[in-house]
């Protein structure tokens, strides 16, 4: 496997990504900004909460509600943060 492309990049760590919101430096990262991941996770954090209105809309107990609703948050979060980080560009 020829990994040519992938030679000149160091190791990124948690610290460097995290580092990288206060440098001006942005080409080190590939990630988006955090309005950039905001826009990207929007269409599916309201996609869930539609869904979420909508089985109580059909009367549905409130408890299912909030327990379908922490998984909903908890993976728009994770996708926020891999849009953030570039987990999600560097992947493909």
């Amino acid at each position: 496997m020829d990994d040519s492309a992938h030679a000149d990049t160091a190791e990124r760590t948690t610290e460097d990504l995290l580092s990288a919101d206060e440098t001006d430096d942005v080409g080190e990262t590939s990630g988006v900004d955090r309005w950039q991941a905001t826009k990207y996770i929007a269409p599916f954090v309201a996609i869930g909460l539609f869904d979420l209105v909508l089985l109580l809309g059909w009367g549905l107990d409130p408890l299912w509600g909030f327990m379908i609703l922490p998984p909903i948050l908890f993976i728009s979060v994770l996708g926020w943060i891999a849009f953030r980080t570039g987990f999600a560009s560097d992947r493909t």
